[in-house]
This record gives structure tokens, sequence and C-alpha cells, in this order.
């Protein structure tokens, strides 16, 4: 800003010191202030800048998100058909689970200072009725 106002003054200084025969060879600018308003005015355009600046950043995040969930739930949706596939084709899947559940249920309760008593079938989740189930299937 400076220099562009630097050359301004040289010019039109220049110009006029021909008319009256003045060659004029150098222009020094020693001390250059602005108005307020001026200096308001940059300032107001820098933070009206920051904030475009901030709000597309919102804009984007916001954007990264939706894609972030999207492809999650596309991928919670692959999980859910292939569990779903598993299940079809072998019942005993679903036993599978059961067993792994009622053994992190089971971790869970050891390692708690509270003391639980339960039977065996609510803990296994009645896995005996479901592998009666599935011999029974030709």
């Amino acid at each position: 800003m400076r220099e562009v106002v630097s050359k301004d003054i040289r010019r039109i200084l220049g110009e006029r010191a021909r008319y009256f025969g003045i060659i004029l060879e150098d222009v020094s600018i020693t001390a250059l202030t602005f108005s307020k308003e001026y200096t308001a005015a940059v300032e107001a355009k820098q933070v009206a800048q920051q904030e475009a600046e901030r709000a597309k950043f919102i804009v984007d995040k916001a954007l990264q998100d939706k894609q972030s969930a999207i492809v999650r739930a596309q991928g919670e949706a692959q999980s859910a058909r292939l569990i779903g596939q598993a299940i079809q084709q072998n019942p005993a899947f679903i036993a599978l689970r059961k067993i792994e559940a009622a053994r992190d249920i089971a971790g869970t309760i050891a390692s708690s200072a509270n003391r639980v008593f339960l039977n065996a079938e609510s803990l296994m989740l009645n896995i005996a009725d479901i592998q009666t189930n599935i011999t029974k299937k030709p």
C-alpha cells in the first residue's frame, strides 16, 4: 500500500513540478498515516475475510461429516446384509453370537467389584433351546 501511494505521489508531484520547469528526481515519504475511517475499513475487511474463511471451514467440515456418516451407514448396511446371509445359510451363527455375548457378559460381571448372582440359563441366553432347534431342522 505504501509503495502504491509513494508512486502516485511521485508521479503527481513530478507532473506539477514540470509545469514550473522543475525536474523532480526523487520523493521520499517518511511518515504515512491513514484516516481513522480508512483504517477501520481495512480492519473490517480483514475481519470479514476471516469470518468468510471460518464459514467455509465449517461448511467443509459439515460436508466431510456428512460423507463420513454416509460411508458409516453403508458399512453398517453391508454388515447387516452379511449377518442376515450368514443366519440364513447357517442358523448356528445366532448361537455363536449368543455364546460370544454371554462370554462378554460373564467377563464384565467377573471383573466387577459388585457381586451378581445369575442362574446359568439367564447368562447363557437360552443357548440350549437354540441348539435343540438347530439339530431338529432337516
